[in-house]
């Protein structure tokens, strides 16, 4: 009796944790009129990846080992990807001057520019009208961006977020037993954001985001069907990288 009470407590604590994810609607924004001129120079910066455990709170336990597999193994993933996206696509250059805490400044306001998007924008209940009046895609990560090391005479910046949360075992079990106490509690966290930005305004003039993405990224087959996911919709290659869904 006293573990099924403790079950009970621990089911309500967490539902009161968990709150509803915002289901994006529509999952990629492109600049009205916007194309990419042929050959055009666009760096892809270092891609932000997050990888742990979900407690069986919720709560997020980073794990190293597991980022660095995903950072392996999306890096190659991205070197097979590039040479079907049509245009000239380098990495980032961490040696060229870099200022890494620059750069991770960058990397969050991207994060939260394309969380910007996707609440205000891609779920129809929060639009705001000054950002969707005439299909207008109207977002910007500030024309400063240029200020990174590495950029110079580059036309864009490819910014790649993903972030995984896997549910631990006592957050599986929980899960089950709140299904069968009528409460809904989510195992897992899993998305992820592409953007193109203009780096000649600081525009953002593509993005395509999904809050729940598919591929394990911890394994190279995950990784790729990951990056597949991410570049969806790449002006350059709408045909080119296929959906692996």
């Amino acid at each position: 009796m006293k573990m099924i009470a403790f079950l009970r407590a621990a089911i309500v604590a967490a539902a009161m944790l968990v709150s509803a994810p915002v289901l994006a609607q529509e999952k990629t924004g492109l600049k009205p009129g916007f194309a990419l001129a042929p050959n055009a120079r666009i760096v892809l910066m270092r891609p932000s990846i997050k990888v742990g455990a979900q407690s069986t709170g919720g709560m997020f336990e980073p794990n190293a080992d597991w980022t660095a597999q995903a950072r392996d193994n999306i890096g190659k993933a991205l070197q097979s990807t590039q040479v079907r996206l049509g245009n000239r696509v380098t990495p980032y250059d961490d040696a060229a001057g870099n200022d890494p805490v620059l750069l991770g400044q960058y990397q969050n306001l991207f994060k939260t520019l394309a969380g910007s998007v996707i609440e205000f924008q891609f779920f129809p209940g929060n639009r705001l009208p000054t950002k969707v009046r005439k299909g207008k895609f109207n977002w910007s990560i500030g024309q400063e961006v240029t200020r990174l090391p590495g950029l110079a005479g580059a036309d864009y910046a490819l910014f790649i977020n993903t972030e995984d949360h896997y549910g631990s075992a006592g957050r599986k079990a929980l899960q089950i037993f709140g299904a069968m106490a009528g409460v809904g509690i989510k195992s897992g966290l899993h998305i992820g954001y592409a953007g193109l930005i203009d780096l000649k305004t600081g525009e953002l003039v593509w993005l395509n985001a999904d809050q729940q993405m598919g591929g394990d990224v911890r394994d190279a087959v995950g990784a790729t069907k990951r990056v597949n996911q991410l570049l969806e919709g790449f002006p350059a290659a709408s045909t080119a990288v296929a959906s692996a869904r």
